[in-house]
């Protein structure tokens, strides 16, 4: 949700996007960051992914600290927006695990919850303009900064294997070693005759064990898939927008010239934040922040963006969606399999 560079092509300015910030060890033996694709490629497996790292703990840290505070004034006073909306949260998810979990685990809750608003976090990063945060990492010497956890890969599948790690884990506590085993060979074929028993078991085996492996594949891989396609689409609407800026940007073309510096995107773009987040917190009437809301709009979208500006917001509004879905979709996922895991058949 900002213009690109135009000093760069398109296909530079999409790859450098996309491309992680990435610590390992060089070729020559030196361990260091990357300043390329091909250098991070070179660094194969045991490259680090510093940016989503970063920003995976940042945003755990910022759910912590919300979720913390809010639990100590939960008994003090009428309670704010915030905390109200905080103890929604809460609740939905707690409905959901007791609709969907049959078994008896108290680690469940706080699991799915912390799912659902971490990962809800990590996506709504994708809403920040594509071109702010690198740009601040840009100017501090960082020359890449992918700032959405969830559109790297490593960050997905490691969710999503921790969670097959735990579905092993109760599926072995709960049935033993010999039940979990028996899961996995005594279905879908099964008969009476020992002996052609004996026999469908391989067959068993393989097929359960494709659709154990099937679980967490398909859950870091759907989450990934959303959320690297929403963030590309945002970097295309950008790289739009800036090949047109010219045309459609007159008023504030004719106040910084051809180029609008990247500090107004910021400036504007946080004052949208800001309006949001003291209307949550009470501080401004519903009718204060539609009107703040409009005139921001009407600054950064009516005399800058126009038919860009629309794309991107009419984008981000429907992302909003998404981002919420897939954080929806990954804990329920992880919730039925771990109620199937406490289930014996």
């Amino acid at each position: 949700m900002a213009s690109g560079s135009t000093e760069t092509t398109p296909s530079e300015y999409i790859q450098h996007h996309l491309q992680n910030l990435t610590f390992g060890q060089h070729p020559d033996g030196h361990w260091g960051f990357a300043h390329s694709a091909a250098e991070a490629k070179e660094m194969g497996f045991w490259a680090f992914h510093v940016d989503t790292m970063f920003w995976s703990l940042v945003l755990g840290v910022v759910f912590f600290l919300l979720f913390r505070k809010v639990a100590k004034q939960a008994n003090s006073g009428v309670p704010s927006r915030f905390q109200s909306a905080i103890e929604s949260i809460i609740e939905f998810v707690d409905e959901s695990v007791r609709d969907t979990f049959h078994g008896s685990n108290q680690l469940i809750a706080p699991l799915s919850l912390t799912l659902f608003v971490w990962i809800f976090f990590m996506n709504f990063m994708d809403l920040i303009p594509v071109d702010w945060l690198p740009w601040v990492a840009t100017s501090a010497g960082i020359h890449y900064q992918k700032v959405v956890p969830t559109t790297d890969v490593n960050a997905t599948m490691g969710m999503s294997i921790t969670v097959f790690l735990l579905m092993i884990y109760y599926s072995i506590k709960i049935k033993g070693v010999g039940g979990f085993i028996g899961e996995l060979t005594g279905v879908p074929f099964a008969a009476e005759n020992k002996l052609v028993n004996l026999l469908f078991k391989p067959i068993n085996l393989v097929l359960e064990l494709v659709g154990l492996l099937a679980k967490p594949i398909s859950l870091g891989l759907r989450l990934f898939g959303n959320l690297y396609a929403g963030e590309l689409i945002f970097i295309l609407i950008a790289l739009v927008f800036t090949a047109g800026s010219g045309v459609v940007a007159t008023g504030l073309s004719a106040a910084f010239g051809e180029h609008i510096p990247q500090w107004f995107w910021v400036v504007a773009t946080a004052s949208v934040f800001g309006t949001l987040w003291l209307n949550m917190k009470g501080r401004l009437s519903n009718k204060h922040t539609l009107l703040l809301l409009a005139l921001e709009m009407l600054l950064v979208g009516g005399l800058a963006f126009l038919g860009g500006q629309l794309m991107h917001f009419i984008w981000a509004a429907f992302h909003v969606l998404v981002i919420t879905l897939q954080a929806f979709i990954f804990m329920m996922l992880t919730i039925v399999y771990l109620s199937m895991a406490h289930e014996h058949h």
